[in-house]
């Protein structure tokens, strides 16, 4: 069941690698330079925000698992090597709705606060942190520019390319 989303997500963890390449390729210290001027203020809070998007959507609020309540201190993941370790992590949460949720667009009641209900589906669940995994993705690039190390020229720099590994 969900192989379309499980291809989709192949798709993004491919993207997700090259981008895991080019933060590797930085100076050790671009990764975790703080700036104000930036969202999240650097390339490595903004990936621990989207991989928190993840927890609390799909672990939290999706698989109602207690541990995804709290959020990443940034601090604890200071290189490329322990981030990817935290997106395996992930990987197998994600892996765990896609055999657990069923009906994926049946509607799902989320209580985020006692006066505030977000009706989504379970299919949503697992796009919202797609598409915002994309979206600050875009963000990290630019900052990338402005640091002096753009992302490598390539065909693509959203979504690998279906046939590529």
């Amino acid at each position: 069941m969900n192989d379309d989303l499980r291809l989709i997500y192949a798709w993004v963890k491919g993207s997700r690698e090259r981008l895991f390449a080019w933060t590797e390729s930085l100076p050790p210290k671009v990764y975790t330079l703080e700036r104000p001027d930036f969202a999240y203020g650097s390339l490595r809070n903004v990936q621990t925000h989207i991989a928190d998007c993840y927890r609390v959507w799909i672990g939290e609020r999706g698989l109602g698992l207690e541990q995804y309540k709290s959020w990443i201190e940034a601090s604890s993941l200071p290189d490329v090597p322990t981030m990817r370790a935290k997106f395996r992590e992930i990987d197998g949460m994600l892996e765990t709705a896609l055999e657990k949720f069923v009906d994926m667009d049946a509607p799902l009641e989320l209580i985020l606060r006692p006066d505030d209900i977000l009706k989504v589906t379970r299919r949503w669940l697992i796009m919202h942190p797609i598409t915002h995994e994309f979206h600050h993705k875009g963000q990290m690039l630019a900052m990338g520019r402005i640091l002096g190390h753009p992302y490598p020229p390539g065909p693509d720099t959203d979504l690998m390319l279906p046939f590529e590994r």
